[in-house]
């Protein structure tokens, strides 16, 4: 697909069925943001229907991410929408894809910042996704239409994502992972960084847990980022945000939830009664773990977190 590269601005053609345009700098829309960068670049294009707006947040993570991991880029990534956040990411497999499918699920807008061309989609699995984020949201890339994947682009693009955004909130990240440069370029910017804990067991959480011993902000769930950005409470709608603090779990973790009590349970029992692999539950488990509901003791038993057991949980 080739692009009107001498249109300045407007709808030049389309992306998946949505419309395209280059953007030079300067020209009405151009994200403030972007001007806090050394480099600034000197045109992007965009292809979709919601383009970069303000506020937003980077939600950035592992791509070969654990199932915990998917649940809570999920929950922040709707949280985010909810609230009337758009939510940033980089269309990467794993934590990536599941916030901005957070953010499409809980009704809002997302962004993807492109390593590639507006018209490539890496990876090439993730076009259902990219259909998605076109309809709701918006495709950014600095490089010109038909460029291909290659490594050294994603760490420039990871730049855009930090600028375009007030805060980055980093899921799981390993020791060398890709969203702790973004982590760094957001912090050099004056951003906000959070990062969600999690089991020292787990080695995507290494990139994550260190990043809360260096000074990174803590995220267990939206009261930390208005916590971190108060001007977020002013300008998300505030009838979105405060329903967003109170967000219910999805259902199955909400079922979950309600079978683990005050007493310690072992996840064999809560797979027994729930007649699911007792891999999938650990998998909720972490999510909850994460989410601040539950905690594990040794022996691997699990209870409540410190809040009270909801009604119908059973003491054991």
């Amino acid at each position: 697909m080739t692009l009107d590269l001498a249109c300045a601005w407007g709808p030049v053609t389309e992306v998946g069925g949505a419309p395209a345009w280059l953007m030079a700098r300067g020209d009405p829309g151009w994200p403030a943001g972007l001007e806090h960068l050394v480099d600034v670049p000197a045109r992007l294009w965009l292809a979709g229907r919601h383009p970069p707006r303000a506020p937003a947040v980077a939600v950035v993570g592992a791509r070969r991410a654990t199932l915990g991991g998917l649940e809570v880029a999920h929950r922040i990534g709707s949280e985010l929408a909810s609230a009337g956040i758009q939510v940033i990411s980089g269309m990467a497999r794993g934590i990536d894809a599941a916030a901005h499918r957070g953010a499409v699920d809980g009704g809002g807008t997302t962004v993807a910042v492109l390593g590639t061309g507006i018209d490539v989609c890496h990876p090439a699995g993730n076009l259902p996704l990219r259909d998605r984020i076109l309809a709701h949201g918006c495709l950014v890339a600095e490089d010109p239409p038909g460029t291909d994947a290659a490594a050294f682009r994603f760490p420039r693009r990871n730049r855009l994502i930090a600028a375009l955004s007030v805060a980055v909130v980093v899921v799981e990240a390993a020791e060398r992972s890709g969203a702790l440069i973004t982590a760094r370029l957001a912090a050099d910017l004056g951003r906000e960084v959070l990062a969600v804990p999690g089991s020292l067991l787990n080695d995507r959480s290494v990139g994550t847990n260190r990043l809360l011993r260096d000074g990174a902000g803590v995220w267990l769930g939206l009261e930390d980022l208005i916590g971190a950005v108060p001007r977020l409470a002013d300008r998300a709608p505030r009838q979105r945000m405060a329903e967003a603090t109170g967000a219910p779990l999805d259902p199955p973790l909400a079922r979950l939830l309600e079978l683990i009590g005050t007493d310690p349970v072992h996840p064999d029992q809560l797979a027994a009664e729930l007649a699911k692999p007792a891999q999938a539950v650990a998998a909720q488990l972490s999510a909850l773990e994460l989410l601040g509901e539950v905690r594990t003791l040794p022996g691997g038993l699990v209870v409540r977190a410190s809040k009270a057991a909801a009604p119908g949980a059973r003491d054991r």
